[in-house]
């Protein structure tokens, strides 16, 4: 339920009506705008009495919402939310590029990627410390090591990291990391999205592999629910029936979801394809659809890369994605800024 308050209200009025709403046993969350004030109810509102509500003198109008998500609802937050990483936003027409290798592989690796991608126009460097894997018997990453290899980078260019967290018992490794991404295999792993919820840092939650939009908005509240608002959708495509390519991206997504929540969204066309010649085609494509980012793997020498060489760009192409991105992030008012 969201009650939408009138402007300038009596804020005695307006305090005890919220210690009201709370004696029933319900959260509340407000949401001051510019030219309006909502009060969204979270909990079971059944048995609210509307009228009693809208009679109050600072009450404009009362309103129920069938979503079973009130956090990530648009409903309830009608400003579009800006995600802060590292001093670099995103959403609310704040655009970055996430870049780099799918896996730290070593020092020299890491550092030389971040450098190039950051002279291309990244802002962000993502990189895979800890990596599932489908085959237990395939490279799983460096693990603890691979972080510490990530803040050397970080040190050498300023950029600050991205990288997945894969269990609730590594999360005092990530205390440096400036974003944790929950990946595909854990958008329902509800344990760690509540853990990650109790941090204070952003979270990169990524779409399950064959999950619906609100099964993906509802593990965002997971992490909201906790107190962490600080939540970044990814979609990085959807297993279908579609054998030529690794996923399906579903653009779709991004413009339906513009509707459904405030929260930022970005892609990741390198995941989606699986094909490094489809991912210039897609970023593109992923800009028209209105997303406020791209996740691109990036590897000075992808025919060697120890975990997804065949979907990763080399700098060189990095760039090229860039300077188009930059053509046509006028059109959609994107713009591309840092700190």
């Amino acid at each position: 339920m969201i009650i939408v308050i009138k402007q300038n209200p009596d804020e005695k009025q307006l305090n005890n009506l919220v210690k009201w709403v709370r004696s029933l046993g319900l959260e509340v969350h407000m949401s001051r705008g510019e030219n309006t004030n909502i009060m969204g109810l979270i909990g079971d509102t059944s048995a609210v009495d509307i009228d009693l509500i809208r009679s109050l003198d600072i009450v404009e109008t009362v309103k129920r919402i069938q979503e079973p998500y009130k956090n990530a609802n648009r409903k309830f937050h009608p400003q579009d939310t800006v995600v802060s990483v590292g001093g670099y936003p995103i959403g609310g027409g704040h655009f970055q590029f996430m870049a780099g290798p799918c896996s730290v592989e070593s020092e020299e690796q890491v550092i030389a990627i971040a450098k190039a991608v950051k002279e291309a126009g990244a802002t962000i460097l993502r990189g895979g410390a800890f990596k599932p894997r489908t085959s237990p018997y395939a490279f799983q990453g460096l693990g603890e090591s691979g972080i510490q290899l990530l803040l050397e980078a970080k040190r050498e260019t300023g950029m600050p990291i991205v990288t997945e967290l894969m269990s609730v018992r590594h999360i005092d490794a990530f205390r440096d990391v400036d974003m944790i991404q929950i990946g595909a295999r854990n958008m329902q792993n509800f344990e760690l999205l509540k853990e990650v919820g109790r941090t204070d840092k952003p979270i990169l939650l990524k779409r399950g592999l064959a999950n619906t939009i609100q099964e993906w908005l509802m593990s965002a509240e997971y992490i909201m629910s906790e107190g962490n608002m600080n939540v970044v959708l990814c979609e990085r495509g959807i297993r279908t029936f579609e054998p030529y390519t690794r996923n399906t991206l579903d653009l779709s997504a991004i413009p339906l979801l513009r509707d459904l929540t405030h929260l930022p969204i970005i892609v990741d066309p390198s995941h989606a394809s699986g094909i490094s010649k489809l991912v210039a085609p897609m970023s593109l494509a992923a800009v028209g659809a209105g997303t406020d980012g791209l996740m691109i793997e990036v590897h000075n020498n992808p025919a060697c890369a120890l975990c997804d060489g065949p979907q990763a760009l080399t700098p060189e192409q990095f760039a090229d994605v860039v300077k188009n991105v930059d053509v046509l992030l006028p059109i959609v008012h994107r713009v591309r800024d840092g700190k």
